[in-house]
């Protein structure tokens, strides 16, 4: 229980605050529970909507950290939409999928969605799951996974071997300049790979501008937690 709350905060300049939780579902049972149990945690629960328009409207400006967003809305809307949407209204986006839904799941990571948790997720989950997305890290678990690895389609860099290496340690936490040392190369270079790294997934569509960024697209791509070793390249 201490964790959960401990989880709750977000360190700032100012200090630490509560994170601020909004939740988008078209079942209402589903709001209450989950408005309950954030807030039981120590979270700032902002909204709960039961749709996008709803979500919008109702925070009138408001800041909201993380939004758990209902895979698939009845009002007819679009998953990538939906996304999209949230994400420009400032929140971070953890999708609440049924598990079967792969494509669906596949689309909302493909619109920027930072992880995917499933409904049949224990409450607890959800909310650890919440807290880490609201930290701006990515949601690594085995829904991501096997959403990315049953989509054959899911357009790839084409990363070089060097470059690939590059992007797992750097992905992986090492600073630049470490990582450089590792491979025994100078920083210049290992500059020079990560700036080619980040032009090849801006051109397959997938822009990866931050270092979050760059680990979503080491993990999508199956370069983390280990190299793909089959592949050729520099």
């Amino acid at each position: 229980m201490s964790a959960q709350i401990v989880d709750a905060g977000i360190s700032s300049e100012q200090g630490t605050r509560a994170v601020r939780v909004a939740v988008v579902d078209d079942h209402e049972s589903v709001r209450l529970g989950l408005k309950a149990a954030f807030s039981d945690q120590g979270y700032d629960f902002v909204l709960a909507a039961s749709n996008v328009d709803e979500l919008i409207g109702g925070l009138s400006g408001r800041e909201v950290d993380v939004t758990v967003l209902d895979l698939s809305l009845g009002d007819g809307s679009s998953v990538t939409e939906n996304v999209k949407r949230v994400q420009a209204a400032g929140s971070a986006v953890l999708v609440h999928s049924i598990a079967d839904r792969v494509a669906l799941v596949r689309e909302a990571l493909a619109a920027g969605a930072a992880g995917v948790i499933p409904k049949a997720s224990a409450t607890s989950t959800v909310i650890e799951a919440a807290a880490t997305v609201a930290r701006g890290d990515v949601l690594n678990n085995l829904e991501w996974a096997t959403a990315i690895d049953a989509d054959r389609d899911f357009a790839k860099a084409q990363l070089g071997r060097r470059e690939r290496e590059i992007l797992h340690l750097y992905a992986s936490g090492l600073p630049l300049k470490l990582a450089a040392e590792k491979l025994g190369i100078g920083y210049s270079t290992a500059r020079e790979y990560l700036d080619r790294i980040r032009s090849k997934y801006v051109e397959v569509g997938r822009p990866a501008p931050t270092k979050v960024d760059l680990l979503r697209r080491a993990v999508e791509d199956g370069i983390l937690p280990g190299l793909d070793d089959s592949v050729d390249g520099r």
